[in-house]
């Protein structure tokens, strides 16, 4: 099987080389223009240390990627999801509103805070009777449906919901453009994303770097260990969750984490490493090998 030409932006190494990186920092602006759709536009963004909580960061499989500012100190947090989580719209909530309160050590004024924006690129459905892949959620008026007061937006792009695919590439509005990138961007041939970029010279640069070939054999190691890391730990769910009761998901993690011992192994990765990535012991592992 030949090897895809772009690797996965979903992927946590390949999100934030893209968005995370001050050499591509024109690319996040490009991005969040593109999908916020603000009046005012962003024009530069300043990195900021991403929010981790010590108590819920351990416990969740998803990605706090980005956190910057904008020239006008606006707050824009990016996150890529990448499985359903319990409680994640609150944990989004609770993000935002904590950007939003962190301000006060600098901004004595209340009128002085500035609005704080949650991105979220989720790869499963949150919300999943929204009529489209991408909800825009504010604080309005309940009776009027009147958006008074604009400190804080959640944001979600709901990538099973983007129903969009390679034959409506041409017709496609910026922010669609986006989400087609994160859904489809290893399945892209040349000659789609040459008919899907057009004379976009941002987006087609976000495709370059997922070129496995401009990728070093250090940062593509880095890359597929995460990748089956994602797979491992999608098996010991789905193992779980065939067996059932207590007992049966303790053997079907064991059994998943077997299983993806093995497959790493046939790729010759080292004992200490498929040990690190499954959780088994390497005594486990080494009569895998046998």
């Amino acid at each position: 099987m030949v090897a895809s030409k772009f690797l996965n932006p979903r992927n946590d190494l390949a999100f934030k080389r893209i968005f995370g990186s001050e050499r591509n920092k024109d690319i996040l602006i490009h991005f969040l223009n593109d999908v916020l759709s603000r009046e005012s536009l962003i024009e530069e963004v300043t990195f900021l240390k991403t929010i981790q909580d010590p108590e819920i960061a351990p416990l969740r499989v998803s990605v706090v990627d980005v956190m910057c500012e904008d020239q006008d100190k606006n707050r824009f947090i990016i996150e890529m999801q990448l499985s359903h989580e319990k409680g994640f719209d609150r944990r989004a909530l609770y993000y935002a509103a904590r950007a939003y309160c962190s301000q006060r050590t600098r901004n004595k004024k209340f009128y002085n805070l500035k609005d704080v924006y949650f991105l979220a690129i989720t790869d499963f459905a949150p919300f999943p009777n929204k009529k489209t892949w991408l909800s825009r959620i504010g604080l309005k008026d309940l009776e009027t449906n009147e958006h008074d007061i604009h400190a804080i937006q959640l944001l979600f792009m709901q990538l099973p919901l983007f129903k969009k695919t390679k034959k409506d590439v041409k017709k496609m509005v910026l922010r669609e453009k986006w989400a087609y990138f994160f859904k489809y961007a290893e399945e892209t041939t040349e000659e789609e994303l040459e008919a899907l970029t057009g004379e976009d010279q941002i987006i087609k640069r976000a495709y370059e770097e997922l070129d496995r070939f401009s990728w070093s054999e250090k940062e593509l190691n880095h890359y597929e260990s995460i990748e089956m890391k994602k797979a491992a730990d999608e098996a010991v769910k789905e193992a779980a969750f065939e067996k059932g009761e207590s007992k049966g998901r303790q053997e079907g993690r064991q059994e998943g984490r077997r299983e993806i011992a093995l497959a790493m192994l046939q790729e010759n990765l080292p004992v200490k490493q498929v040990s690190k990535l499954t959780g088994l012991s390497i005594k486990e592992i080494e009569s895998l090998k046998k």
